[in-house]
Order: C-alpha cells, then structure tokens, then sequence
C-alpha cells in the first residue's frame, strides 16, 4: 500500500471537505504517520472514512472526525493537554505535536501499553500516559488548557469541567446513539462555562459515563 498516497487522499477528499482548514492541524496529519497507529490487521483501512475497532468495544475515530476536534480547539504551543481514553494513541501523537504536553488516561493497560510503542515509534515524547479510571478526568495534574472526551458521555460531565483552566477548552461528544453532538466547551471564569455545537456524529461510549438503567418494579 502506498501510504503517502493514501495520507494525501485523506486530508484533500476528507478532511478539507469537511472544513477543517487550519493549516496546522492539516500538517499535523500530515507529519503523524496513522498506519503506526492503526491494528496490523486493519492496516489497509488506516485511511479510510471509517471507525476501526481497537478491542475492549473501543474505536479510533474517522480521520475528518479527529481533524475537525483538533481545529475547534485551536490548540497553541503552550498548551497543556489532557485526553481521557488513549485509544490508539494517534489522537494523543496529534494532541502531544499541537501543544506542549498532554497527559493521557486509558482504563485498558494493554491498549496503554500499545499506544505507547506507537508513540515511541512516531517519535513523540512529550505525553505521559496512565492506566486508570478517567471518568471523572485526571485532577492530579490540572488546570488543564485543553481536555479531549475521546468518548461520549450521555450528559455533561461537571468534574471534568472543574478540570480546565479559565479560558480553557474541552471537546466532548454529548448524548446516547443515534443522537449525539460534538460539543466544546469553554471556561469562561471560575463559575461560568459556555457549550457550543459543532456537528453530529456517533461514538463509543467512554466507559462508566453510561446512562444507568432503569428498573421497574
């Protein structure tokens, strides 16, 4: 497979499509080699305008979808990064090039384990990762500039919020299937956040945000 091809074919007819016209997170996509990321037996769809299953009923987002996050956020050199759910670890590399460090929770000690080969083979060294429970995100590092939900949540996730400082943004997908929306949130004082609605799109639970159950008696 032609890899630089394929990149190429990705970012002019998916990415720019969908507007994400930023040129630093258009090279950022460039630069980060999604194959490494990518489970050896579906590397041949690293580049496609799909999810691709990681185990643990995980999932890497589709390329415009990871793109477009990236843009709404408009990451700055110094910022400093926390992402809850490493997957992969391909958004984490893209995370770790647009800012200054970024912090990364993953409950699945061999999916931790995974990315942080594939980190260490696309040469990236400013992220540290931790196995454990982000539902309630990572306080031991914050405040935070940016915090990426890698998973979605049925309703806001005030704890995590706490999390950003002022001024700080968080992308977190909002809703159960099939309605769901991209949603980033900015802090915008001590007691004061604003939500604004990017696009709709569908995604795997984060794992302990489930709704519930009912029971009936």
């Amino acid at each position: 497979m032609d890899f630089e091809t394929a990149r190429f074919n990705m970012i002019e007819q998916q990415i720019r499509p969908w507007d994400v016209l930023d040129p630093e997170v258009l090279s950022a996509c460039s630069e980060i080699r999604r194959e490494l990321f990518v489970p050896e037996d579906y590397r041949q769809l690293a580049f496609s305008d799909t999810s691709i299953g990681l185990g643990h009923g995980q999932s890497m987002m589709p390329p415009k979808v990871e793109a477009r996050l990236l843009q709404a956020l408009a990451i700055r050199a110094g910022d400093r990064i926390l992402e809850i759910g490493t997957g992969s670890g391909y958004l984490t590399a893209l995370l770790a090039t647009l800012g200054a460090h970024v912090t990364s929770i993953e409950q699945h000690e061999d999916l931790s384990s995974k990315a942080q080969a594939s980190l260490r083979s696309a040469g990236i060294g400013n992220v540290k990762l931790h196995v454990g429970d982000g539902v309630d995100g990572w306080s031991t590092a914050e405040p935070y500039d940016v915090i990426v939900v890698t998973g979605s949540c049925p309703g806001r996730r005030p704890a995590i919020e706490q999390q950003l400082s002022i001024n700080g943004r968080m992308f977190a997908v909002i809703g159960s299937a099939p309605v769901m929306e991209a949603t980033l949130i900015t802090r915008l004082s001590k007691d004061n956040w604003a939500a604004e609605s990017l696009f709709e799109t569908d995604l795997t639970p984060l794992t302990g945000a489930e709704l519930e159950p009912e029971f009936e008696f």
